[in-house]
């Protein structure tokens, strides 16, 4: 009895130090840096939202700068923006600060780079790559399942066209105001050897009661690393019967269209409540303006501040922003008009 007693702890301690092996995952290093170009873009609007457009446009960089004993790794981060919209709207601003987050919980532990509505969120650039196909794991406040742990990424970098990438895919749905209602799929891809974000496409869905909605996209791709990436596979190229002859018609024709789609949309007239959120997913996501000020000579990872709260001024009427449902009001107005919250 007692031989099997102690032939099961051996068994229970080994079973332990086997998963203890197996979910070992690579920990952030000092010097671990990557810089990235992120798109965000609102279009397909219908209602009151036909035919407006807007992109935000991001040249950001993260670095990894200490590693305390605990876990906590100690970050910088560096944004450089450019905001337009398809009514004249313009801004251009740079944000940057430090950060820290934990490699063991996936946290942000003092501060985040750069983000704002969310609560205790995990981070959207780092997970365990040790995780197994069918395993979940958290992004900001989305769960994500592994889908594939060797996929094969488009990607522009030293390591080629083509990098190995751990493939996770996440759903889910939130209110991004008081009378809109979001969903959205998230595909993400991660280095499978250190777990650092490579690349993302985010599409999500706004509508309301009444027949207003858009959709937003953001597209993130990693355009340099300090850790060498892992050369994929192209896929092989695609066998059409069609002759080049076609392939132009179909160009020509396809430039023809989005000429007149183009031509409405300079004619149309509609309104945007706030301009679009970094990082779009669960939870009460509102947008900040920034301070203005002109972009950074290249890409650094450079510490500083938070950006001010930024008033925008719109055909000569000064604008500000709702403090409960983030829409841009009139200064005057003692009611906001989306929410109906009092402006004071």
């Amino acid at each position: 009895m007692i031989g099997r007693v102690l032939l099961l702890s051996a068994l229970v301690l080994f079973a332990a130090f086997a998963i203890g092996a197996t979910s070992a995952h690579y920990t952030p290093a000092p010097g671990d840096a990557f810089e990235y170009n992120e798109t965000i873009a609102l279009s397909n609007g219908v209602g009151s939202y036909s035919g407006y457009t807007e992109t935000t446009v991001i040249n950001g960089s993260l670095g990894v700068t200490a590693v305390l004993p605990n876990g906590t790794e100690s970050a910088v981060y560096y944004n450089a923006n450019s905001y337009q919209n398809n009514q004249g709207g313009q801004q251009h601003w740079t944000s940057s600060g430090r950060f820290t987050f934990s490699a063991r919980s996936f946290l942000y532990v003092s501060g985040t780079d750069n983000l704002s509505g969310y609560v205790n969120p995990y981070v959207w650039f780092y997970m365990n790559d040790s995780l197994p196909v069918g395993a979940t794991f958290p992004i900001l406040n989305t769960p994500m399942k592994v889908v594939a742990t060797s996929d094969d990424y488009a990607l522009q970098t030293a390591a080629g066209t083509y990098v190995k990438a751990i493939f996770a895919e996440g759903n889910g749905s939130y209110q991004p105001n008081s009378t809109f209602t979001a969903t959205y799929n998230w595909k993400a891809y991660f280095d499978p050897s250190t777990g650092y974000i490579i690349g993302y496409l985010y599409t999500e869905q706004d509508s309301d009661g009444v027949g207003d909605g858009y959709t937003i996209t953001d597209t993130l791709t990693v355009t340099h690393t300090s850790y060498p990436l892992t050369a994929g596979v192209a896929p092989p190229p695609s066998s059409g019967s069609g002759g080049q002859g076609t392939d132009w018609v179909v160009i020509a024709v396809v430039v023809v269209v989005v000429v007149l789609i183009l031509s409405v949309i300079a004619f149309a007239v509609s309104r945007r409540r706030h301009a679009l959120p970094r990082h779009s997913a669960t939870g009460q996501v509102t947008f900040t303006p920034p301070a203005f000020g002109p972009p950074p000579p290249g890409i650094h990872l450079t510490p500083g501040g938070q950006p001010a709260v930024q008033q925008i001024i719109i055909k000569e009427t000064v604008k500000v922003n709702c403090r409960y449902c983030g829409s841009l009001i009139d200064s005057t107005a003692e009611k906001c008009p989306f929410c109906g919250a009092t402006r004071t």
